[in-house]
């Protein structure tokens, strides 16, 4: 049978606790309020690693004080920093990512006379304090303390109330997702069941999906209803209810209740000043069945909520220790070890703990797996660093992600692209999973099924595109090894026909070498001659990319400025020519040779970001500086340009992180960058290397712990590799897990 998960023991979490306070800890210096406002899409929740349940303050609605709220714009994320409105806790929520959805099922404590109405409940608060695996916060108006906690599947909140009647909600008609409709049924008077439709993710209508969810509280209530929102009413019709288009509270009734907004309460009279109140609630994306499982394998009968709090700091701690720093400054240390939290995330369990889960675009239907089965596959974004950071240091968890991808082929007929509770939404560009396979691969992940992953990514690579969901441009780049303008609009981002291609050509390179390790030479050099199809966007003219016209000539009037901050452009998706002209990984030095050579290379590049035309908050030039180091005695501008945007985008205030986090591959950035490697090249099995930024660092791998030291300040003179003088700044991963120890000699002068 499969095994569950379970709670430490009491005295093994106050152990733990014990020894946190005698020495600080890595999950000390993780702040959870980086990255929650300009757009950074972060959280202050209680979420455990890759944890399928987070429980969020929500402070997006209700009020005209806020400063961003989620009924007035297009809004991503629970949560925003400078917002000061709380309406509840969000169970189940997306962190760094730039399309709502999720963020419901919410939880609310109130004091006096009853009301549902979050315009009327939601309260001024105080006091946040947020850790990996806990929040709190006081709420103003009922001068409440509210604490939640997290395990993997289920969430735990305590609220302290000041005495007299208070009330615990659950709201089912809000949340941040743009789905609505819900159903909740009272099983005892302590524990209530329903669901809640979610989706529309990214212009998605049809990828709709169900969380299930069981509710407990920890005291009997005085009483206990439900409520649901009046549809407006006039004329005679109007006279029949005195609650006409306002919210209804069911006093009498006690099966179950649904529709598009509903509700339950609980009400407790003549509560002691000091008194708390719990409630636990598990979720399940399976059943309501499967939500009551996780909860009672996860939070069995006598498990605090203090047992649960420690629990959780305790995985956190561990997950984080995995890289342990010396040197830097107190603050690069906080902005390393929350860029880690932040890359520990996503993608997050969507298996139950009896390993069920919901099958990939089969609406209904479970399977079972035997190890863990992932979700929030945000492949156009972290196929670039996060899943190479999980291959370094959390294999285990990356090849459960490999296999999930594997599984969801065999389920659905394709590899998912931006795959969200077993929908497919289709966001961005590219082919993704294929990078994402191969650098596992390259990098000796080998335990899944090699030869249907293979199929399923040829599959995609070759099929027509009328038949291809992942490429439905597909037919001109392979019939004239480029996509025109005019062939094909994607959504509201509309023609993007450029960025389109770039990122096949970026698959169809590591598909080649997987080709290659496989024996498969012919289809070898299919795809490797396929991956050099970006020459023909290349304009000597003015030195970029640039659209080509159905006729098969060059878009005139251009700009190539045209497309920056995610403002639209002919051929590009969230970016200029600028920012995509040097996306070639695969072959720099052949696009090198198409700039005219190694100087002209290196000087357009540095314009880039001598001129501002990189952007530090989006995909396609993430890797930019990185370039540099392909030209001996050009490093050194790798090094600048890398200690530059660590210290003007990651620091530690709330805006500390570029833009949307992207599910973590900004904050995956930043931890690579301040170790001193990058993998550049998604698939490629190689690391570039830059100058690091603490003294020390000591990285479990499975080839034992990697240490790279630092010694001096600036620019690299000498690197060693175990014993032995490492001239080249790109290094293999198999070479780095072998030698055991990175060593730079840094000296002032570059």
């Amino acid at each position: 049978m499969r095994l569950r998960r379970t709670l430490l023991l009491t005295a093994l979490a106050a152990a733990v606790f014990g020894a946190a306070a005698s020495a600080q800890t890595p999950a000390d210096k993780v702040d959870p309020f980086i990255g929650t406002t300009n757009f950074g899409t972060t959280n202050p929740g209680a979420v455990t690693p890759n944890g399928m349940m987070s429980v969020v303050p929500f402070n997006v609605m209700g009020s005209a004080e806020n400063l961003y709220d989620k009924d007035a714009r297009w809004w991503s994320t629970p949560y925003e920093y400078h917002n000061k409105f709380f309406t509840g806790f969000a169970h189940g929520a997306l962190s760094g990512v730039g399309c709502p959805d999720m963020g419901s099922l919410l939880t609310m404590a109130t004091t006096g006379p009853l009301t549902v109405d979050y315009r009327e409940y939601g309260t001024a608060y105080r006091d946040e304090r947020a850790t990996p695996g806990y929040y709190s916060v006081h709420l103003d108006k009922y001068d409440i303390l509210a604490e939640a906690t997290a395990t993997a599947r289920t969430s735990a909140e305590r609220y302290t109330f000041p005495g007299g009647k208070g009330h615990l909600l659950l709201n089912l008609g809000e949340g941040l997702t743009n789905e609505s409709g819900a159903m909740v049924r009272r099983v005892s008077a302590t524990e209530i069941e329903g669901t809640k439709l979610l989706g529309t993710f990214c212009y998605n209508p049809q990828k709709v999906f169900p969380v299930y969810f069981v509710l407990r509280v920890s005291k009997v209530p005085s009483a206990s209803g439900y409520w649901k929102k009046q549809r407006p009413m006039t004329g005679v019709e109007a006279e029949w209810t005195p609650d006409n288009g306002r919210y209804k509270l069911y006093t009498e009734y006690g099966r179950e209740m649904a529709g598009d907004d509903v509700g339950y309460w609980f009400t407790f009279d003549d509560l002691r000043a000091g008194e708390q109140v719990e409630v636990r609630m598990g979720i399940s994306y399976v059943s309501t069945e499967n939500a009551r499982r996780n909860l009672d394998a996860e939070q069995p009968a006598g498990a605090t909520f203090d047992a649960i709090r420690e629990q959780a700091r305790a995985r956190w701690n561990d997950d984080l220790s995995r890289i342990r720093i010396e040197g830097g400054t107190d603050e690069q240390q906080r902005v390393f070890y929350t860029a880690l939290y932040h890359a520990l995330l996503h993608p997050n369990l969507l298996s139950d703990v009896n390993g069920e889960y919901p099958l990939m675009e089969r609406s209904g239907e479970a399977g079972v797996t035997d190890g863990e089965r992932y979700t929030v596959f945000s492949l156009w974004d972290t196929c670039r660093n996060v899943h190479q950071l999980l291959t370094l240091v959390y294999p285990e968890r990356q090849l459960d992600m490999v296999r999930s991808m594997v599984d969801m082929y065999r389920e659905w007929g394709w590899l998912p692209k931006w795959e969200l509770y077993g929908r497919e939404t289709f966001t961005m560009e590219g082919d993704p999973a294929i990078p994402v396979i191969v650098d596992s691969w390259m990098k000796g992940l080998r335990d899944f099924d090699i030869a249907t992953a293979y199929e399923a990514m040829r599959k995609s690579a070759t099929t027509p595109g009328a038949q291809n969901p992942l490429r439905p441009d597909i037919d001109p780049y392979i019939e004239r090894g480029y996509i025109p303008l005019g062939f094909y609009a994607q959504d509201l981002a509309g023609d993007v026909s450029v960025s389109h291609a770039l990122e096949y050509y970026m698959a169809d390179a590591a598909l080649s070498l997987l080709a290659d390790s496989l024996g498969k030479k012919e289809d070898a050099v299919l795809f490797r001659e396929r991956s050099s199809g970006y020459k023909h966007y290349y304009c000597p003219e003015f030195g970029t990319f640039r659209p080509i016209t159905h006729k098969g000539g060059f878009l005139s009037p251009f700009d190539p400025q045209a497309g920056e901050n995610f403002t639209a452009a002919p051929g590009f998706h969230e970016g200029s020519a600028w920012n995509y002209t040097f996306y070639v990984p695969h072959d720099v030095e052949g696009l090198t040779r198409l700039m005219g050579g190694k100087r002209q290379f290196v000087e357009k590049l540095q314009m880039v970001f001598d001129e501002g035309l990189y952007d530090p908050a989006n995909e396609p030039d993430i890797a930019y500086a990185y370039l540099f180091s392909r030209f001996r005695g050009e490093e050194w501008r790798t090094q600048k340009e890398t200690r530059r945007l660590l210290d003007k985008y990651f620091t530690t205030a709330p805006d500390g992180i570029p833009g949307n986090d992207d599910t973590g591959t900004m904050s995956a950035w930043a931890v690579f960058s301040m170790l001193g490697l990058y993998p550049d090249c998604p698939g490629e099995p190689f690391y570039t290397l830059t100058a690091p930024t603490f003294d020390r660092a000591e990285i479990d791998t499975d080839g034992g712990t990697l240490v790279i030291e630092r010694h001096g300040e600036g620019y690299i003179r000498k690197m060693t590799l175990g014993d032995k003088p490492l001239k080249n700044y790109r290094i293999l991963h198999g070479e780095l897990l072998k030698g055991g120890k990175l060593t730079f000699e840094l000296q002032t002068d570059k």
